[in-house]
């Protein structure tokens, strides 16, 4: 069932918001290049709109009570939201969770070394990516050194007009001839994403005379030491702004819209309803590109412990509450999915696939080949949810992520209904998903920021 191009009904009100929405949203895409970044705009965005830190509540032994609005940060790389309602274990909460992690490539714990005249920062791929994608393009390095007095080192060069960038070399086609025949997953090998980073030698140096003339550039600039790297997380992502595609300018082109594109808009309506009646949660996890692992990710107990903390300054804590608020709540994990491509049609199923412009896409069910590892929706949930999106005029379609035995994937989605939550995957279509620089459509985003907004306030 397909409904209307979303593009067909807006005013001139919807059509200001619109592209209001789309010009914030580029902005936090420009300045969130990396989960650390994001964590930053997100807390930013928080404190401006009355939040509180939960740690800061904690320490002054401060009491919650409904109207409290708190956040919490995770390691710098992951951020809860919660502004509390009613009947926090009867009601639930309404929960906007979306990952703020996108695939790119990470440095090496012991990244820097010279061969044949050129200078290499050694990488490791993060997340699914096609790997022959990240050569011969721009690419901008973002991150932290921490050094053992405990000093950190904010890295972030590649973006400015008079920045430097950096690049992966590729062979040329000349001599190209065996490299062409191979497939597109062994084109260029994962060991073969170094980063060339200078070819200048540094006078009176006998031996890795380039590496040692950059190490002489990184003490002056930054004053860390090659050994500084041990204690380092350093992102290559690509190089330069989000812009507008289309001579039409519906479009969004830009790196990490998979799953900032979910977050921004999760986040706003975070911060623009006020006196709701059920609490509103908005999580924003790292990792989840990589299975959700670790102390950052979906699977970590940040999550329940901040809750029991909440629970606690609002005199309520104990398991079995804990239990039953989590149990009471409904959830959108709100993530990408793939729009319909016109060039490669034979990979998708038109009814099941989702269309640029037609809205907030919400998948019943994600996994692969046979639904494995997936999370189902119930039936009755999702009625609920339409009658919601009906009522505040949200369009929104339905969609699987390909063709039945041509892929899958996953999201937090199972993680959270193991709380016995009511859990959907919710978000908006993506070109190029994963590649370097995938695109979204304006319309799309205007429709999830409605759909979250909605979702929190009558869910």
């Amino acid at each position: 069932m397909i409904h209307d191009n979303a593009w067909t009904l807006y005013n001139d009100k919807d059509f200001k918001a619109l592209e209001e929405l789309s010009a914030g949203y580029i902005d936090f895409l420009n300045n969130g290049k990396t989960e650390r970044e994001c964590t930053e705009l997100l807390v930013e965005m928080a404190k401006k709109n009355g939040y509180r830190d939960l740690q800061e509540v904690i320490r002054n032994d401060e009491k919650l009570a409904k109207g409290d609005k708190v956040y919490a940060v995770n390691m710098g790389k992951a951020v809860m939201m919660l502004n509390i309602g009613d009947d926090i274990i009867g009601d639930g909460m309404n929960v906007l969770g979306a990952h703020i992690d996108s695939p790119r490539l990470d440095l090496k714990t012991v990244p820097l070394y010279e061969s044949e005249e050129l200078a290499y920062l050694n990488t490791q791929y993060y997340g699914g990516i096609k790997k022959y994608q990240y050569v011969t393009m721009p690419l901008a390095l973002h991150g932290v050194v921490v050094k053992p007095d405990g000093t950190k080192v904010v890295i972030n060069v590649g973006e400015a007009d008079d920045d430097p960038v950096f690049f992966i070399s590729d062979l040329l086609i000349h001599l190209a001839q065996e490299q062409m025949k191979k497939t597109g997953s062994e084109v260029v090998n994962g060991e073969d994403l170094d980063i060339i980073v200078g070819s200048k030698p540094l006078k009176g140096e006998e031996k890795d005379a380039v590496k040692a003339a950059l190490l002489a550039i990184l003490k002056e600039k930054y004053d860390i030491d090659e050994d500084d790297f041990l204690s380092a997380e350093i992102e290559a992502v690509p190089a330069g702004r989000a812009r507008e595609a289309g001579f039409d300018r519906s479009m969004i082109l830009g790196y990490g819209h998979d799953d900032r594109c979910c977050a921004y808009p999760s986040a706003l309506a975070m911060m623009e309803v006020a006196d709701v009646r059920t609490t509103a949660c908005g999580l924003f996890v790292d990792k989840e590109e990589i299975g959700s692992v670790g102390a950052t990710g979906m699977e970590s107990h940040f999550f329940e412990d901040m809750m029991r903390e909440v629970l606690d300054r609002m005199g309520l804590y104990s398991e079995i509450n804990l239990s039953r608020c989590f149990r009471n709540s409904r959830m959108l994990s709100s993530d990408v999915n793939s729009a319909l491509d016109p060039l490669y049609l034979d990979r998708y199923e038109k009814s099941n696939s989702a269309r640029f412009g037609h809205g907030l896409v919400f998948c019943k069910y994600t996994g692969g080949r046979g639904k494995s590892g997936s999370n189902d929706a119930n039936a009755e949930y999702i009625a609920q949810l339409r009658q919601i999106l009906d009522k505040h005029n949200v369009a929104y379609q339905t969609a699987e992520l390909g063709k039945v035995d041509a892929g899958g994937g996953g999201t937090i989605a199972y993680i959270l209904s193991l709380y016995g939550m009511q859990v959907i995957d919710s978000g908006l279509a993506v070109l190029s998903m994963h590649a370097p620089w995938e695109t979204i459509s304006k319309s799309d985003l205007y429709e999830a920021y409605k759909g979250y907004k909605a979702f929190l306030i009558e869910a």
